[in-house]
């Protein structure tokens, strides 16, 4: 198994000592029996280079710290867990071949990821059609899970958080009026420009331009002349860090001075720089705030920054927990066997990670809690949370307080 893991196109041999603050105990002093191969599959080059970035970094980070700890006890045998990774080039059928590679050829016992649903959906038809737990930390699309018994996600669905973007542009601009600017090509800005949409013509606010544009494009004034016109009170865009600075600021050049609000493909810090003065002041949803307080984001985030020197962004909170929850349900299956992996994935409750507590549902969806965050003095800023009716329970919350 080792000697054909490091014919991938990367294998990430961790070491343990490069990270402060783990746990103290010597990798010398682990009898290790075997090995658990993880396979991860992310963008590190194509349109979304940093997202694949923050994806290793975090994985990283995570099988670091299980090693550390002597790696995964099953039967009272150490099982130390490696990474094999794979690049999927922002394409679809780059995540479908990286899919069947390391089920097939890799023999793998899960995988996290992809994280784009453009990605994630094709190559979790794969992974469930080879009966292979597959987690994606960051796709949206209700697509990626449907019927698919052996997938999984960390991210909240499009179908939640559409309805938490137009409830949160009524209450907070009394919006009556908005407009929508997409990519028509690609499944997550899709449809979450569909369920923010009818959300907000459910809440009686007038959807009064819908734009698209096709992957790839720059020039959006075309879209944004028809916008503006219509006199929108909010534009809300569900785009990529990347194409999001060139929105707003083209909007800006354009002579409309309202709110521009997005989403969680928001959240990656390149867009600050990117976007620069023209963002402070404008507001996304995601699954996570830099500057949450809880332990146990505060744990992951003091030792990300002194690993990687900077704050990690939600794909990297994500993929963190992806991982924890991956451990757990290995654990608790006290197995290798990937249907035992599979059932425990599906039994995980009220799990306190990263990104707030949460829970699988019957689909592999978790049932967790959105936060508002931002764009503060070139940072990205907490300012609210939306939850599910009843969730977390009140029990779960004083047990994570």
């Amino acid at each position: 198994m080792r000697n054909r893991v490091v014919t991938l196109t990367l294998l990430v041999a961790v070491i343990v000592t490069a990270f402060a603050g783990l746990p103290a105990i010597a990798q010398e002093e682990c009898d290790f029996v075997d090995e658990i191969v993880i396979g991860v599959i992310a963008p590190l080059t194509g349109d979304i280079p940093k997202v694949g970035q923050s994806t290793v970094e975090a994985a990283e980070m995570a099988v670091a710290e299980i090693n550390a700890a002597c790696g995964i006890e099953i039967d009272g045998e150490q099982y130390e867990v490696f990474l094999a990774i794979e690049d999927n080039e922002s394409k679809a059928e780059s995540a479908v071949a990286a899919a069947t590679r390391l089920i097939v050829d890799e023999e793998v016992l899960a995988i996290i990821g992809p994280q784009a649903s453009k990605q994630a959906v094709p190559a979790g038809q794969v992974a469930n059609d080879r009966e292979t737990p597959l987690i994606s930390p960051w796709s949206t699309n209700p697509a990626t899970t449907l019927d698919r018994p052996w997938v999984f996600r960390v991210a909240f669905l499009d179908p939640f958080q559409g309805p938490v973007v137009a409830g949160f542009v009524a209450d907070e601009f009394g919006a009556e009026t908005a407009a929508v600017l997409y990519d028509i090509a690609s499944d997550y800005p899709k449809g979450l420009a569909e369920n923010f949409r009818d959300a907000a013509v459910a809440s009686g606010i007038e959807v009064v331009g819908f734009e698209s544009f096709t992957t790839g494009d720059t020039d959006f004034s075309s879209q944004l002349t028809n916008i503006i016109q219509s006199s929108p009170d909010v534009i809300f865009t569900p785009q990529y860090y990347n194409e999001v600075p060139l929105i707003v600021q083209q909007a800006r050049e354009l002579g409309y001075d309202g709110p521009v609000v997005g989403s969680d493909s928001w959240g990656t810090p390149d867009l600050l720089s990117l976007c620069g003065d023209a963002c402070n002041g404008l507001f996304f949803s995601t699954h996570y705030a830099p500057d949450i307080t809880s332990e146990v984001a505060q744990t992951f985030i003091t030792g990300y920054e002194e690993e990687y020197g900077a704050k990690p962004d939600d794909v990297a909170a994500l993929t963190y927990d992806a991982f924890q929850m991956l451990f757990i349900a290995i654990n608790n299956a006290q197995s290798t066997d990937r249907a035992d992996v599979r059932d425990a994935l599906a039994e995980i409750e009220l799990f306190e990670g990263v990104t707030g507590i949460m829970s699988f549902d019957e689909e592999g969806d978790p049932v967790k809690c959105a936060v508002i965050i931002e764009i503060k003095d070139g940072a990205f800023t907490y300012y609210d949370s939306a939850c599910p009716a009843g969730f977390p329970p009140e029990s779960a919350e004083d047990a994570g307080s």
